[in-house]
């Protein structure tokens, strides 16, 4: 049985990460602290932190103990911000016109590592497929948000991915629309 280490990734900052404890790095997603192992970096010994991929794609990554806020890593959400994430998913969403616009604000989503900014990219794109077909890269981006976020879900309440998958499914049917004016009364808005 490995013992169970713990290690502040940074003085005075505050994050303790153990062994065997699960966080989020960014576009990545849920991941299993593994070890903390020696390596050498920059030409000195360094440690990191073993990180195991949880969502489908797998695979290990080593992150300096050091560099953990700088990369964005964060502990999962709780169970009970599972609900408000829902609930997020059920909001009218706003989406730049522009594709380039678009595709930068969803890289920045991405990066941010945040929970309710993969949310985000979902319930937009999800709204615009439903009034254009989207861009083979759009396709790809809310394919890879819908699978962090339905991992994220399944981690922190226990469920399958399927059946976190059918919960955000649902939050997403039940979602408000923002309806547009039909023109008659944009005519008497302005007038007004």
């Amino acid at each position: 049985m490995r013992p169970i280490l713990k290690l502040i990734s940074s003085p005075g900052a505050g994050l303790t990460l153990t062994v065997g404890e699960k966080v989020v790095y960014p576009c990545q997603g849920p991941c299993l602290i593994e070890d903390v192992v020696r390596r050498v970096g920059d030409n000195r010994p360094m440690m990191f932190y073993q990180l195991l991929i949880l969502n489908e794609g797998g695979g290990e990554l080593f992150v300096p103990v050091d560099k953990v806020l700088a990369v964005g890593i964060r502990p999962l959400l709780e169970q009970s911000e599972i609900l408000h994430l829902l609930d997020h998913l059920k909001k009218p969403a706003k989406s730049a016109d522009n594709h380039r616009e678009r595709t930068r604000d969803n890289v920045e989503r991405f990066t941010s590592g945040s929970a309710f900014a993969l949310a985000e990219i979902i319930k937009l794109l999800t709204d615009l497929s439903e009034t254009k077909a989207l861009s083979f890269g759009e396709i790809k981006t809310l394919d890879k948000a819908r699978k962090l976020l339905i991992c994220e879900i399944s981690e922190v309440t226990g469920e399958t991915r399927e059946e976190a998958g059918e919960r955000v499914d649902q939050a997403l049917k039940e979602r408000e629309k923002e309806i547009e004016p039909v023109p008659s009364q944009r005519i008497a808005a302005q007038s007004a």
